[in-house]
């Protein structure tokens, strides 16, 4: 994530503050200080940054912060607010044309990433909304960029309009959405051409692009790996052509993410997706209270949640449930699983999506690499079709063919095959509820605790209404203890 040192930064602030259980003034100052150089250290806009603190700063001493039990809740609850509030407060949907067809017109410099993302607005548009999109190639200056959008068109199975480099863009537009009413499609997205550098010129043609066709959405995407650099250009394409929103790629980079928590105050327009990845379906709405629910380490579950559902096959999952619990899960649900996994992004961003899990020590190291995923994938793939419905038939001599097939060492397939034995085991035995298997689980997840991997039970960034429940179930379970003595 593109928030990884602001994160720490920030969590690490809030939660020294309540360390010793009391806060005073000094801390406040103190922490404020810490979270303004976070801020500036991520790219933040400076006005934007002293705002963003002063409001800080003035909700937690106008309210209890002083004299709580839990300031670092009540100080993470205010950073929490203002951080989603910065960002936009809610997610702004895609503006739909009450006549067909929607037409999006997309703006931005070169090398943000436009034309791709061009093809990852028409996929989540016709997944999500039914739309059927016409892309058009209204970038006649690069070659390369008709070309591009000729071939994610295939990719995706969507027609792609084009006249070539020798046509008026503003003809091209004009064209592009007669062709549309007259065949049938209700989304037109056309790819605009873009300079190194925001001029006069290019400016002057979006302007007659925007005037020929009155487009329902002008989306800007922007480099979030430019930084100030982004918010700088998000302002000059809104104060020319008004967007109505912006993209954001390349969130996933090596970035400090500030545009991101700059671009809405800036230009008072809303971030209304993110690309993060080069695939066409890493494009994702943007919420502010998720996005900053991640920055402080507090898990993103609706987006896991929304992720898994997306490609959940509930009769699969039953079949699967069921062969697990029959201890009869094989290496072709093995490698299904797999797909499901990636499907849905790294393991890594997936785990640091579940409240508390960024709080284990390590965890920014962990990562699988996807050449080890293949690896997995060409020792599975050399077993016979037999093998891998019967994983226990599976003998040495067995494991020195496929050694040979894949190309990977014997060492390489036996150490698979133990973990996947191991974890099938293990998925048999929690899902039979036996208590070995459930016992097992739970010491493993002590040792993580024990091995200085942080604790589970930590409470300092429960919010008040978590850490009354969490205290009177504990009151319930003494009252049933006493209860239990008496008898």
């Amino acid at each position: 994530m593109a928030f990884e040192g602001l994160s720490d930064r920030l969590q690490g602030a809030i939660s020294q503050v309540g360390a010793s259980g009391t806060i005073t003034e000094a801390d406040l100052k103190q922490m404020m200080r810490e979270i303004r150089l976070a801020l500036l250290e991520a790219d933040v806009n400076f006005q934007v940054v002293k705002t963003f603190v002063k409001k800080v700063n003035e909700r937690a001493l106008g309210s209890d912060v002083l004299a709580s039990l839990t300031p670092a809740q009540q100080v993470l609850k205010i950073v929490d607010e203002e951080l989603t509030a910065l960002m936009g407060g809610e997610q702004v949907p895609l503006n739909f044309a009450t006549k067909p067809p929607t037409i999006i017109m997309m703006a931005g410099l070169q090398g943000a990433g436009k034309t791709t993302t061009v093809g990852k607005l028409a996929k989540y548009i016709y997944e999500e909304h039914k739309k059927k999109p016409l892309l058009v190639a209204g970038d006649v200056y690069r070659p390369a960029a008709i070309d591009q959008l000729n071939t994610i068109g295939q990719q995706l199975g969507f027609e792609v309009f084009s006249r070539g480099t020798q046509a008026n863009p503003v003809d091209i537009a004009k064209e592009a959405v007669d062709y549309a009413r007259l065949h049938g499609h209700d989304l037109v997205i056309i790819d605009t051409a873009g300079r190194l550098h925001v001029d006069e010129v290019l400016m002057n043609e979006l302007k007659q692009i925007k005037a020929a066709v009155q487009p329902d959405e002008i989306l800007l995407t922007v480099d979030a790996m430019t930084g100030q650099d982004a918010v700088n250009v998000a302002q000059s394409f809104n104060e020319a052509l008004s967007i109505t929103g912006v993209i954001m790629t390349k969130l996933d980079g090596d970035t400090r993410g500030g545009a991101a928590l700059s671009i809405r105050s800036i230009t008072d327009k809303p971030i209304k997706f993110t690309g993060q990845g080069e695939k066409l379906d890493a494009l994702e709405p943007f919420y502010p209270d998720r996005m900053s629910s991640r920055i402080l380490g507090m898990g993103d579950m609706m987006t896991l949640i929304e992720k898994a559902q997306k490609d959940f096959d509930e009769k699969k999952a039953q079949e699967v449930a069921e062969k697990i619990k029959a201890n009869n899960f094989d290496f072709n649900d093995f490698i299904e699983q797999l797909d499901q996994m990636n499907k849905m992004g790294s393991i890594k961003d997936i785990i640091k999506m579940i409240p508390g899990m960024n709080k284990i020590q390590g965890i920014d190291q962990l990562n699988v690499d996807e050449k080890d995923m293949r690896r997995v994938r060409a020792i599975v793939q050399s077993m016979t079709p037999y093998e891998r419905e019967n994983p226990d038939v599976i003998s040495q001599n067995r494991r020195k063919r496929i050694a040979a097939g894949c190309g990977q060492t014997l060492a390489d397939v036996n150490r698979m095959i133990k973990q996947f034995n191991q974890s099938r085991d293990m998925m048999s035995q929690v899902s039979n509820g036996k208590m070995g298997g459930m016992k097992k689980l739970m010491n493993q997840m002590n040792q993580m605790q024990g091995g200085g991997m942080g604790s589970f039970n930590d409470t300092a960034f429960l919010t008040p209404e978590q850490l009354a429940q969490r205290n009177e179930a504990k009151k319930l379970q003494r009252k049933l203890k006493k209860m239990k003595k008496k008898r």
